[in-house]
Order: structure tokens, then sequence, then C-alpha cells
């Protein structure tokens, strides 16, 4: 009868756990309406609001998000780049680019490291069409409000935060202008006004300095520490490998490795990469000129080499708390009260779980960690490299499998004395 009312439609419970943001949208080639929600199951689902009616609720597509880390929230990318992209922030400390019609995963970068993960995100508003291509981000976490500039790259320096409510922000909101913050405390039950000044974060940008000046300091030593010249000498051992190690053929030396040989260098450093974020790096380098030039690329340089490995390494190393969750939860309590997992359930979940393994990959694996491969960097796995697996890893291997055991005896990694005295966790 004239009047604007909200009506009850339809419902669908399509997440097992908590939904963290909801996401109105409108598709680029059509003009018609999305919907996307993001849950803390991993799972990113868009609806098909065109074919949905009263009572039933239609589901486009489904993807997972992450592997480990759950989501936390998620907004429209402004449009700084030809791709349309979703920006998604995880429990890791890290923010991904999704193309928002495919949902592939572009881009995986640091996202700003306060003591805990970002809980909001909010792109600030512009006031005039001049500043469209200088965008910024307000977010908050569990009890700092902070800023960004645009677009998001891993520099520690676009970033700054305070801390707004000690006992926890509850949410957050933005003027119309962009000029000020609103936070809200859960439990000291006040809201506070915020001035934002964009000048500032500015100077201390300017301050950091250019390329890969302000990513330097991400790593021990800088440009010329250990670290960096140790990347240095991988990086090129990784030439010396592709062209083949034996060869009489003259060397070439060239500023590139075969996108092939990125995880590689990244294991010799030290940073794991699981088979899924192997293909995420693989899909950030490959398509990161596709919509410029139509062209895939398949080699990398030493600059962008290091920024991949900056942006998708875990912020805080490899920590012994890590591995020792892992065997809370899939291990038993033994006679001595630690958790520990059988060698039998061990080679099992290695062969059935996750991104399991083959019987050839986990020999191989075995062998080098146990020094009995004559070649310690492999590219294809060998069978042949140990007789007689199983009785192999029987004799190399303990009846009961304890975080310590896997972490000193298998990986050959150290611990540090805390850890041993307080099972709280420190690094490896």
């Amino acid at each position: 009868n004239g009047h604007r009312v909200w009506e009850y439609l339809a419902r669908l419970r399509s997440h097992r756990k908590s939904i963290r943001s909801l996401l109105f949208g409108v598709h680029l080639d059509s003009n018609e309406p999305r919907l996307l929600s993001l849950g803390r199951d991993r799972l990113l689902i868009e609806y098909n609001l065109l074919k949905s009616c009263r009572d039933n609720l239609e589901i486009l597509d489904i993807h997972r998000t992450d592997q480990g880390n759950y989501p936390t929230c998620m907004v429209w990318y402004p449009p700084l780049t030809k791709e349309l992209f979703l920006l998604i922030c995880n429990s890791g400390y890290k923010v991904k680019l999704f193309n928002s019609t495919t949902k592939m995963c572009r881009k995986t970068l640091l996202g700003p490291v306060f003591g805990s993960p970002i809980e909001q995100i909010q792109i600030l508003p512009v006031k005039s069409t001049l500043e469209l291509q200088k965008r910024y981000m307000v977010f908050i976490n569990r009890d700092k409000v902070g800023l960004q500039i645009l677009p998001v790259d891993g520099n520690p320096h676009k970033t700054a935060a305070i801390i707004c409510h000690p006992s926890g922000v509850a949410g957050m909101a933005l003027s119309y202008d962009g000029c000020w913050a609103f936070t809200a405390g859960g439990q000291d039950r006040s809201v506070v006004q915020w001035e934002i000044n964009l000048r500032a974060l500015d100077a201390a940008v300017s301050l950091g300095g250019e390329d890969l000046t302000p990513f330097y300091g991400l790593v021990a030593g800088g440009r010329e520490g250990k670290f960096y010249r140790e990347l240095e000498d991988y990086f090129y051992y990784s030439q010396l490998r592709s062209q083949g190690i034996d060869t009489m053929e003259t060397r070439k030396v060239s500023e590139h490795i075969c996108l092939s040989e990125l995880p590689f260098v990244m294991r010799a450093i030290g940073f794991y990469p699981s088979e899924e974020k192997i293909d995420d790096m693989f899909n950030e380098v490959r398509f990161s000129e596709y919509v410029d030039t139509g062209k895939l690329i398949d080699k990398i340089n030493l600059p962008d080499f290091f920024k991949v490995y900056l942006n998708h390494r875990p912020p805080f190393g490899n920590t012994m708390r890590g591995i020792q969750e892992s065997f809370d939860i899939l291990g038993f309590t033994n006679s001595k009260g630690k958790k520990a997992i059988r060698r039998e359930d061990f080679l099992n979940l290695l062969l059935t779980k996750g991104e399991h393994m083959t019987e050839e990959e986990m020999s191989d694996c075995f062998a080098t960690l146990f020094g009995l491969n004559p070649e310690g960097w492999k590219s294809e796995p060998v069978a042949s490299s140990v007789k007689g697996s199983e009785i192999c890893l029987e004799e190399e291997l303990p009846d009961e499998i304890t975080a310590e055991i896997f972490t000193t005896d298998i990986l050959g990694l150290t611990i540090s004395q805390d850890f041993r005295q307080d099972p709280i966790g420190s690094e490896v």
C-alpha cells in the first residue's frame, strides 16, 4: 500500500561455523545484485539471487579461502587495478586478494601485525574523483584501531595503529567524509571518536624508503646480513640446478629463475609451504601481468622472489607451539603423560590425510632426512633411494613419536631451552 516494509524471503544454513562477513555487490557485466558470505569454516559462498525465490535461497558457488588459518573479514577492494578483487583477512596476519569472478587467490600479502589479527576493515571514502587513485583502509583488531595505505604490498611503513579499547573493541564505523573513525568498546561501555591524519602516515612511508628498502628490515641483518646473502646464493644455485649440475656447457647467468624452481628455493631458506600455498605463489606470479599484456609469466627475479617470500612466510617463523598443537590434536597421552602418535598411525596420516604423500614421495623424504639419499636436493622422488622402505622406517622411527622427537630426531631442527622448560612454545 505504498509503504516500504521489510519482508522475509528465505534463509539457508550455508556455513557450519560462524559467518564473519556478508557482502552485497553488483555484477560488472549485467548490473545484477550479488551476495557473498564468508565463514569461519574457511568457505566463501556466493548466492544466486536471480534464481532465488521465497523460501529458497540458491547457492551459485563455494570456494575455500584458506587451508589452516580461518578468515576474519572481507570487503570489496577499491578499483586501483583493472581487476575487481575481494580483500579477505585471515587469522595468520595475511591479506589475500581474490578475483571477484573466478575466486582465484591472486595475491597473498603480509597484513598489519599488531598483536592480534584484523577483525574488521573498511575502505576510507573519498571526497573527490582526484583521490580515487590513492585510497586508505581503516581496520580494528582485538584492542587497536589502525590505518593502512593502499594498495597493499606488505610494506610495514604503510600501516599505523593505536590502542583504542584495552579490554576489547566491539565495532567500528566511519564518517561519510572519511575524516573521522568511531570505535565502540565492549566491556568498557564507551564510544571513541578518532581524527584521521593521512599526512602523518604518508610522511612515515616517505621516511621508510622506496623500492625494496622497507622490506630489507623484515629479515635479520637487512640487505647486508647473512640471511639475504644466503638467499642470493640459493637463487643462483637454483640456476645451476635447472641447467644441470654435471654439464660442461658454458653457464648462463641470469637475473631470473624458472618459476618451477620457486618452491625449492623457499624450502632451502627455511620456509616450507604447503602444496596449496605453492599453487597460490605460482598463480600470483604467473598472472601478475596477464590483465595488462595477456601473457603468462614463467620466471621470477630476485627482488620479486624476496617480496613473495616475505608476504607468504609465517609472520613469526616456525614455532614449536604449532607443532605441539598438531600432536595435541592427532596424538594420544602416553605413559609419560606426553602427547604422542604411534609410528603406524604417523605413517598412515602422511599417506592418507591432508595433502597426502605417495609411498615413493614419503620414502624419498625420509631417505633425505636420515641421510640415506646421495643427493640432498632432488626435484623428483626416487623410490629406489630406500631399499625396503618399511623395514628402514621401522628401524629409524621409534614406536611412539612426540612433538620433540618429530622436531629434533626426524626434522633435525633444534629446540630452544625455553620450550623444554615451558611447553607454551617458542621458536624452533
